[in-house]
């Protein structure tokens, strides 16, 4: 199933609560946006978490769900607030007391890609960008939410994964240099956003495949699980960050030879994380 946003592939039977997503993957490049870009197609990709939906697209088999999107982050992102607007970059928008992230140039448009390069020469006017967030944003959290709903009709309980991919550089930059750095970053707001008992679980999944894992640093998760994440009613929202080094060469853009070895160990992780509760009888069967 697919819409203008995203595009969603169900399992022939859905057999756990576990959503997977991947917001930052999408590729489509409207040709009107590569025009307006000062940048050209290879530095546009630069913010794209590349191919992390065909790492996990065969989590189908396994008996869930997962929703991906179909154009860009550096169009849209899916991973902020529908309100965070930036005002450098927005025609008209008073400047007011702006986030990090906004005020960075990471809004729900962005206005820049990896690295701090500007996107356009301009300004976009607020048409431009409500529409966006009107055709692309909303139908993909429409989606999300449909899907969780779902898990709580049939089983209580709802649990999404994140699945993003981290720069190599980032891991650097971000105080890990002296350390040996992590392959796998799980994001779970510090506690806020999953039950501690599932994070471990989770966690201890890539741990067996051998991923090098931490919590929470330098990624503790943005929008989608802050949003998602609620313990207390059995909600729970969980960020998947994956150096991209594994399985791409991050300069070109294109995966390595190691692609589908870390895609074949990354669903193996995937299958035990689905069996946190894949054993537990539907409630509409009960």
């Amino acid at each position: 199933m697919s819409n203008a946003s995203y595009l969603l592939k169900r399992p022939k039977q859905r057999t756990s609560s576990v959503v997977f997503s991947s917001p930052h993957s999408g590729r489509n490049y409207p040709k009107s946006f590569v025009n307006q870009s000062v940048l050209d197609p290879l530095a546009l990709r630069s913010s794209e978490d590349a191919f992390v939906d065909l790492l996990f697209e065969g989590v189908t088999d396994f008996g869930v769900p997962m929703i991906s999107a179909v154009f860009p982050r550096a169009w849209v992102d899916l991973n902020r607030r529908c309100d965070e607007f930036d005002p450098a970059l927005i025609e008209g928008m008073a400047r007011g007391q702006l986030n990090p992230r906004v005020a960075s140039g990471l809004g729900v448009v962005p206005r820049v890609v990896a690295g701090g390069r500007n996107i356009y020469s301009g300004k976009l006017t607020r048409d431009e960008v409500r529409s966006r967030i009107e055709l692309f944003w909303k139908p993909y959290h429409g989606a999300v939410k449909t899907l969780l709903n779902e898990a709580h009709a049939l089983y209580g309980q709802s649990i999404l994964l994140d699945c993003h991919s981290m720069p190599r550089e980032a891991l650097a930059s971000n105080g890990l240099r002296n350390v040996k750095r992590p392959e796998i970053v799980i994001g779970d707001r510090y506690g806020a956003s999953a039950d501690p008992s599932i994070v471990a679980q989770v966690e201890s999944a890539f741990i067996a495949e051998g991923f090098l894992v931490t919590r929470n640093m330098p990624f503790a998760g943005a929008y989608i699980v802050e949003q998602y994440g609620r313990p207390a009613m059995r909600s729970h929202a969980i960020q998947i960050e994956i150096d991209r080094s594994l399985y791409m060469d991050e300069a070109r853009i294109e995966p390595r030879s190691e692609f589908n070895d870390v895609r074949e160990a990354l669903l193996r992780a995937a299958r035990r994380v689905v069996s946190i509760d894949a054993d537990d009888v539907p409630l509409a069967a009960e």
